[in-house]
Formats: C-alpha cells, structure tokens, sequence
C-alpha cells in the first residue's frame, strides 16, 4: 500500500482518499513517501489545530504548543492557505467529510486545478467513507490495511523489550502474531500489554488472552461477531456427502496445498429445508479446519443514518474478514439479506442493490483465503447472479433426513442426555417420525422430556412417540415450499446426502 501511495504521489494525482482509523501509522507512512525524490513537506490539518507541520506536530510537549499556521481553523481558508504555497508538499486533512459544503467543495476543485505540473497532493484521511458526487472523478479512493505479520512482529518485539521478556520460543512468537491478526497497531500493543500483566510474561496462556481480546475488538463493530462452537462434525446426523466434501478440504489452507497446485478454496452455498442442519455445518467446519469463524450479520450491515455508511460497514468487515485470513466467512440465511435487491431502488435509494453488487465483486476477485459458507431456505428470493458457477465452489442441497439419518440424529440426541440408550427402540422411533427434520426430531425429544420431569420420573419410548404424534413437521404444513425446493435443487444442486449422491452418480 505505501508503494502504491508513492507512485501516486509521485505521479502528481492531486487528490487521493485514504480510509484508514490508524491516523498515526498512516502519517508515519506519508511521511516516509514525501522524504523520497523529490523531497516534499507534510502539512497535517485538523479542525482542532488548523493546519501544521507534520513534525512540529509530532512531539508538542518538546517544542511548546506547535504553532498553527495563520487562520487555517476553517476548511476553507485552510484549503486557500494550500493553494498558495510554492514548495512541492503533502497536505494531510483528518475528517473534512463532516465539512463537506458548496464553498468547500468548490476550493478542493479549485486546488486540484491548481495542482496540475506541481508536486502537490491533498491527501483526505478519514475511517468514513464519503465523497462528494463532485469529486469522484477526481478522487483516488485507497484502504489503508491493517498491520501485517512483519509489522505486528515489530509490536511483539517492542513489547518483550520493554519487559525484558526477550526468551521466547519461535513458536509461541508465531502464535502470538497470528492471535493479533485482524487488529490495528494499537490495539496489538495493548492486548500484548495486558497478556504481559496478566501472567507476567507471554506464554501459551497469553495466546488465549490475546485470541479473547480480539473477540471483544472484533464483536465491537456490531456487524462480525466471532463463533465458537463446541460441537463437531461428526455430532450431525447424516450428510456423508457434505461431510466428506468438507473433510477433503481439511487442510486446503496449508502451503503444502499450494506447492502441490491447488487453488484456495472460495466458499459453498448450502440450500435446503429448514431445521436439517445448514447453520451447524457451517459452525463445525471451522473445529473440523482449524480456521476461525466469523458470522457476517447483513442485517446490521445496512444503516440509514448516513448516505454510504451501509457500503462502509460492509467494506470494514470484509476488510477485517481479509485481514485475520485464512478464516471462515458465515452468512445465515443470505436468501433474506439479498431478497429483492435488483428492485431496490424504490424502497431504499438503491443501497440493497450497491451492497450486493459490492458483495458479488469481493466475492469474484478475492485472492486472501476468506471461505465464505452461506446458507439458504428461498432459493427462488435469490438472484440469479449470485447462483452462477465460480461464485462457489460447490452448492449442496440439504434434504429431509432418509431413516438411516433420522435414526441416526435420535442415536446423537438420546446420547447427549442418557448413557443408557439401548432401552429404546430406534427403529420404532425412526418409523414414526417419518417427514421430520432433525430440529423437530430434537425438539420432540426435548418435549418428551419435559412431560416426564412434570411428573417426576425418567422418559420413555412412550413419551417420546407421543410426542412426536402431537408435532405437525414442516414438510406438512409447508408442504408446496418444501416439494418447490426440491424440484428446484434435483438438477442443480448437489445432494448433501450419500445415499442420493451415490444414486444420482449411478443414474448418470
């Protein structure tokens, strides 16, 4: 990103947009490009301070109060006071989005006009967003990244300096680099503090401190919020297909994957009925791949309060998504959260659109190791572009359980709550429960349970049949969606099950 903003600026673009939180990493970033042939000043301006000296800025305390050149409080004097210096220099302007106005506007336009054959950039640095319909033709839009490996191993060794905590082993060190993946500079010097106080020096125990800090940073946006899940794969009932699919990809993250010439693996859309396990697949996967795993809400992606901050919360956590790769990307239910976006544009100024169609490029020209699992139960609410080959590697459709599955889910669920299963009759259960999911089958059981606590005493075969008698399923009371579905993904979706894939494999 650095090399990137020096071509820029030594290309002479007038106005570049840097979206970054990271004011002081940023700065020092500029300041290394302007000390580059030919050597340019930093000017950095705030609304507080007006504009400054980058370096009288940097230390006040040793200098005095740093003086604020004459009068350049206001946007736009401070604007005017650019276009008339001579020396080829980096103007720096923290936050001008709130400030945006006609007069405003009109003296950025009239800078960058100024601009042309001098060695001068104003460079707008902010962690919003927001251009004027004025300037995009004029802008350079760039997302400052986060801090890498190499730079978040300088944090580490700063910090084990500073304690005198220098022994330490190079595999904890990469443990602890990659447990601050996804974190700013700041907040990686400050979780590695508080692993440092906690136990007095960083070992295995702070690797875990630092991993639960990042949870509460990342959780803090309100949009990604960082799953664990105790139970395994093999903890579902059926789905061998899916489950094999998965388990071939086990270690498709891994360098010696990439020596051997394979591709990383983009991600996988599971259909089918609701209640047969879409969500746990995906919470399993992350144990079963070792990666971990963070759920997208779309809902608290859209937010009306601002033009472009709906875009801006989706571009932040798919930038923070990249960041802390290779990693699971999981979205419950997309069919809700891109239902009706082609349409748009009538109830919501076309932000449903933009947010979709960012989604769909991110998706298409990604190169981090972001696996993104989605699930769905409407596939007729999603639009045709977002089925088409190359969006997902693979697409499973996940049916009603076959009675080797639903006996299989009662053997799971019976375990779970008593030892002693041997005293129930599977196969009768199997039997009865014909149509169900594996959610009505668990809740079944759960209702059987609670009928035999009322009374005070141990549920029976009884209980549970009885149970299973009073639940209507959903396969009958939605009937036409589940047949719709199912006609739907015969011919194009891959069957989650083994025992259909097997079929569907010898039938062609």
């Amino acid at each position: 990103m650095q090399e990137e903003l020096s071509i820029l600026i030594q290309a002479q673009y007038p106005l570049i947009y840097l979206v970054t939180s990271e004011e002081e990493r940023t700065e020092q970033a500029i300041a290394q490009v302007a000390q580059m042939k030919p050597q340019q000043r930093v000017f950095v301006w705030t609304v507080t301070h007006g504009i400054i000296e980058y370096g009288q800025a940097r230390n006040p305390a040793q200098q005095g109060n740093p003086p604020t050149q004459h009068n350049t409080i206001s946007p736009e004097a401070a604007i005017e006071w650019v276009i008339r210096q001579r020396e080829p220099s980096i103007f720096v302007f923290k936050d001008l989005h709130p400030f945006y106005s006609a007069p405003v506007v009109r003296w950025l336009r009239d800078a960058i006009a100024s601009f042309k054959g001098t060695q001068k950039t104003i460079i707008l640095m902010s962690p919003v967003q927001d251009v004027p319909i004025e300037l995009e033709k004029e802008v350079v839009m760039l997302d400052y990244p986060l801090p890498d490996i190499a730079e978040l191993n300088q944090v580490l060794s700063n910090q084990l300096e500073q304690t005198r905590n220098r022994r330490i082993t190079t595999e904890m060190r990469e443990k602890l680099l990659k447990a601050a993946l996804g974190l700013t500079k700041d907040e990686a010097e400050k979780v590695y503090r508080k692993a440092q106080v906690t136990a007095g020096r960083l070992t295995e125990a702070e690797v875990d401190i630092v991993l639960s800090e990042k949870k509460q940073l990342i959780r803090r946006n309100g949009i990604l919020e960082y799953i664990e899940e105790d139970e395994t794969i093999d903890s579902i009932g059926g789905l061998e297909e899916l489950k094999r699919w998965l388990k071939q990809r086990s270690n498709a993250f891994t360098e010696r994957a990439r020596e051997y010439g394979l591709p990383q693996p983009k991600g996988m859309l599971i259909l089918g009925v609701p209640g047969c396990g879409k969500s746990l697949i995906a919470k399993t996967t992350s144990r079963l791949w070792g990666l971990p795993l963070l759920r997208l809400d779309m809902g608290r992606v859209y937010d009306g309060s601002m033009v472009g901050r709906s875009e801006a919360n989706l571009r932040n956590a798919l930038k923070t998504a990249e960041s802390i790769s290779p990693t699971i990307l999981f979205i419950d239910e997309i069919d809700k959260a891109f239902a009706g976006s082609g349409g748009s544009s009538d109830s919501d100024g076309g932000t449903s659109s933009r947010i979709f169609g960012s989604f769909l490029t991110w998706m298409q020209e990604k190169t981090s190791p972001v696996f993104v699992m989605a699930t769905a139960n409407r596939v007729e609410r999603l639009p045709s572009e977002f089925l088409r080959k190359g969006r997902f590697d693979e697409m499973f459709f996940v049916d009603l359980p076959i009675p080797e599955e639903r006996k299989e889910i009662f053997k799971i669920h019976l375990s779970k709550r008593r030892p002693d299963i041997e005293r129930f009759d599977l196969d009768q259960l199997t039997g009865i429960c014909e149509g169900f999911s594996g959610a009505e089958i668990e809740q079944a059981l759960i209702a059987a349970m609670y009928e035999a606590f009322a009374q005070d005493r141990e549920f029976t075969q009884l209980d549970i049949i009885a149970a299973i008698k009073a639940t209507m399923p959903l396969s009958k009371t939605m009937s036409e969606q589940v047949t719709a579905l199912r006609d739907w993904a015969r011919q194009r979706a891959r069957p989650a099950a083994a025992s259909t894939a097997e079929y569907q494999r010898l039938e062609f």
